[in-house]
């Protein structure tokens, strides 16, 4: 069953939780997703919460014939559509505007892109083995050369090396897993 669906229901019989549930699951990916269309992630914003409020004041009917993510989408598609509608005039902002806008939009969806990667690669780590966690949190996380990971381990530095190496594949195999290359390993 869709997570989202079953909030939406609970939503609907009253349960105030589901709501905040859908919220919270889905805005990221929402935002990112009118960022797309809107090319402005202050407007996609905007939308987004425009698509949460329709959700809470029109409650509008979700058939099982699609997913939850996919009938959100669709009406969030749908919002952006008519964003442009009613926005179809457009105004004279000087280009240096556009441009720190162009620039702050860049660098609010890369912080978020980084820190899913660091969210990913933290659930990752938690599925390897427990010396293969150790082994690459002081390397990569503490920046420790691989003498004093040694010591910490009470193992040899050869010993250590081969750790890092197995911890890397071990790793690698479980972010393939989840269909994501960490660019660093």
């Amino acid at each position: 069953m869709d997570n989202g669906a079953s909030s939406y229901r609970r939503f609907l019989g009253g349960d105030e939780s589901g709501i905040v549930e859908i919220i919270r699951d889905y805005k990221d990916g929402l935002i990112l997703y009118l960022n797309g269309y809107v090319k402005n992630i202050h407007i996609a914003e905007e939308i987004m919460e425009d698509v949460f409020v329709k959700l809470v004041v029109k409650k509008p009917r979700f058939s099982e014939k699609f997913s939850f993510k996919t009938w959100l989408y669709t009406i969030a598609g749908n919002a952006a559509i008519d964003w442009f509608r009613r926005n179809s005039r457009w105004t004279d902002t000087p280009i240096e505007e556009l441009e720190d806008i162009l620039a702050d939009e860049n660098d609010l969806e890369h912080e978020y892109l980084k820190e899913e990667q660091k969210i990913m690669l933290h659930r990752a780590m938690g599925n390897i083995r427990e010396e293969y966690r150790t082994v690459l949190y002081l390397s990569f996380f503490e920046d420790l050369p691989n003498a004093e990971i040694a010591a910490v381990m009470k193992k040899s530095r050869r010993q250590i090396e081969n750790l890092i190496y197995r911890g890397k594949q071990s790793l690698k195999s479980e972010l393939e897993k989840e269909g994501f290359v960490y660019e660093e390993l």
